[in-house]
């Protein structure tokens, strides 16, 4: 399967601000982003409404690719996705990429099973075009249903490493684009605090508890969120230390890289640090 011809490659911002901040302040900042060069715009599905979301980002901007990291198929339907998609303007369709997920099963609760095949369910009843499709996959199976079924793969709090392999399970044409938690911060304290501030509520779900023990990664490196694994999964520092974990997934294989800026809980939109980082 085919990337979206020329759609994402470079860097892109990944952020919950550009979902729930006010909307003025969220066409604001999407316009921003655009004129500094980013190629994507990646959002949330945790509630709400995702597609009037997609719609305010479309709207406020001309070029950039919007995307969901991820659209949650436990909380949407595909018929609802077929209509907003059958109903958006063909130069919007364009330009939108939807991330597909399953969600975690704390988070879902009971009804939560067999995500392989409820993916591809969800797939097999989805009537938008396949290019326009990613899959938010970790482990094999669904980087396999990623790489049959739709565009390739947006891995979320992943490693170079997990890049490389995701390429290879996705073949050389398959879209290999993952998120990058990072911290504009020199001070090493600082910086692993902020991180352990936005790991603490991954590391309690087994989704990704499972692929950091498939990279390697402990019960104790999760227990206490190791430095090993705090740096292993934010990249913290100036610039240049954040570009050089950049390059290192690009070299790993991947098309794009979504930036994801992690701060203090309580700080505004992070506009100072995605202007630095445009260069990335």
């Amino acid at each position: 399967m085919r990337t979206i011809s020329g759609m994402l490659s470079g860097t892109g911002i990944w952020s919950a601000d550009l979902r729930y901040a006010e909307p003025a302040a969220i066409a604001e900042a999407a316009a921003e982003l655009e004129a500094l060069g980013y190629r994507a715009l990646w959002i949330p599905d945790t509630g709400g409404d995702v597609f009037g979301a997609l719609d305010l980002l479309l709207e406020a901007t001309a070029t950039v690719t919007v995307a969901t990291g991820i659209l949650n198929i436990w909380r949407q339907t595909s018929e609802a996705t077929n209509d907003w998609w059958s109903a958006l303007p063909p130069a919007d369709q364009d330009r939108t990429l939807l991330g597909l997920g399953v969600s975690h099963g704390p988070m879902i609760g009971e009804q939560w099973s067999r995500p392989v095949a409820r993916m591809r369910g969800f797939l097999d009843a989805l009537a938008v075009p396949s290019e326009h499709i990613c899959i938010a996959a970790l482990g094999p199976k669904m980087l396999e249903l990623a790489r049959d079924r739709t565009a390739g793969a947006h891995p979320y709090l992943v490693t170079p490493e997990h890049t490389a392999l995701a390429r290879k399970a996705v073949g050389p044409d398959g879209l290999v684009a993952p998120e990058q938690g990072v911290v504009l911060e020199t001070d090493a304290d600082t910086a692993r605090q902020i991180a352990r501030q936005m790991l603490g509520g991954y590391a309690g779900l087994p989704n990704y508890v499972n692929n950091w023990k498939r990279l390697g990664f402990t019960d104790d490196d999760v227990a206490s969120l190791s430095d090993g694994l705090v740096d292993a999964l934010v990249a913290w520092g100036d610039v240049d230390a954040i570009a050089a974990r950049v390059d290192e997934h690009r070299a790993a294989g991947a098309d794009h890289v979504c930036l994801q800026v992690l701060q203090a809980p309580g700080s505004p939109m992070p506009r100072a640090a995605w202007k630095a980082l445009a260069g990335v």
